[in-house]
């Protein structure tokens, strides 16, 4: 058979999975289990062997899955990692956002282009380099619920460390229309959980209203945001060149009349370096103890404040010399290097000694929205990085 029909093979095997992957409504916070199960077979029929990590109910689940080298040459392995958690979907769509929908050159689907698409290639490849005299291992890394704040990658990256898997090339396949991304900022997100005493509005001082302080907290969040910029790098890679800050919500009360008992607030941050993110959770801390915790406890000493942690993601650094960077750049001949302003799991990779880069098929502007979608080509162009890696892992 010729190569070109094999490449067509190929493409249309990385099609149906994607199809197939795009069926499971694996929303970020939802079982992903089935997911799971369907790529741990594909994997396992190829004699890979794996291991599982799981949230603590059980349901969300990572696979860490591997091809062995057949010859032995000191090569680092590649790890090909991808998240297998959608966003939510809103109303608006043009076709079902679960079932793959064809039109032209794009493939429609939650998932499509983030960040199914990379997982749907891995696996489509995988069979090739099952058969191929690999001198490196290829381990597949599939994770759950990284949309909100990376939660299953930093239990994967536990068992790696146990294992004494912390060397290799990390490939994390966002989408990046296959460009090479060695840089973002981290993305740390909370909530705030404000507690006071309910009461009747015509005796506010008889109360203790967790809006009132919650909309404090919101204003001290917006001048440490003021301070944030001042403190950016002067030799900064990001646009822009400072730690944002974001307030994602406030949510309470439950009547004009009715002094609010429950109030919470959603925040993130970005930060730049992780000493801004120090710098603004220890003034926003002292504030809150100092400041607005004794003035609500004065009135009503069970008042609380608590600031739940949802995920600190770390920000992924840029390195001069990038084995990571340096192989993908050998096998597409593109040379630039970008930085984005997504958030990614690299960061956790790189922090454990694994030389990671973000690069993958589909464009990050389609991620995330009503018709999501991704333009076959750039699977075509994920399949041949593949090859590219297949070539550069196999016995002479």
């Amino acid at each position: 058979m010729s190569t070109e029909n094999n490449s067509e093979l190929l493409f249309n095997n990385s099609v149906k999975i994607l199809t197939d992957l795009i069926g499971f409504k694996t929303i970020s916070g939802e079982d992903n289990s089935t997911l799971i199960d369907y790529c741990d077979e594909i994997l396992k029929k190829l004699g890979a062997t794996s291991f599982r990590t799981f949230d603590d109910d059980k349901k969300r689940v990572n696979l860490f899955a591997t091809l062995k080298a057949k010859n032995s040459n000191n090569k680092k392995p590649i790890i090909l990692s991808g998240h297998t958690d959608v966003v939510p979907v809103s109303k608006g769509w043009s076709s079902d956002p679960f079932t793959a929908t064809v039109k032209g050159d794009k493939l429609y689907g939650r998932g499509s282009c983030d960040m199914k698409g990379f997982i749907a290639c891995a696996l489509a490849y995988a069979p090739i380099y099952s058969k191929s005299n690999l001198d490196r291992d290829i381990h597949f890394s599939f994770t759950f619920d990284e949309e909100t704040a990376c939660q299953g990658a930093p239990i994967l990256i536990e068992e790696l460390k146990k294992r004494d898997i912390k060397d290799g090339i990390c490939i994390i396949g966002e989408p990046t229309n296959m460009k090479i991304i060695d840089a973002h900022k981290g993305c740390y997100e909370y909530t705030t959980y404000f507690k006071g005493l309910a009461g009747h509005s015509s005796a506010p001082h008889k109360g203790v209203s967790a809006v009132e302080y919650a909309s404090r907290y919101v204003n001290k969040l917006i001048e440490l945001r003021e301070k944030l910029k001042e403190r950016a790098p002067k030799d900064s890679i990001f646009d822009p060149p400072h730690s944002t800050l974001s307030i994602g919500g406030i949510f309470g009360g439950i009547a004009h009349n009715v002094i609010a008992d429950k109030c919470h607030v959603d925040w993130e941050t970005r930060p730049v370096v992780k000493e801004d993110a120090v710098f603004l959770n220890q003034e926003l801390d002292k504030f809150t103890n100092e400041v607005l915790l004794t003035e609500m406890k004065k009135v009503f000493p069970n008042s609380s404040i608590e600031k739940n942690v949802i995920g600190e993601i770390v920000g992924f650094d840029r390195e001069d010399k990038s084995e990571a960077c340096e192989l993908i750049s050998s096998l597409t001949g593109d040379n630039s290097r970008q930085v984005v302003s997504f958030g990614t799991e690299a960061g956790l990779f790189q922090e454990i000694g694994i030389s990671t880069v973000v690069c993958g098929p589909g464009s990050i502007e389609q991620a995330h929205k009503i018709d999501e979608f991704i333009v076959l080509d750039e699977l075509k162009k994920c399949l041949n990085l593949l090859d590219g890696i297949k070539n550069n892992s196999i016995s002479n």
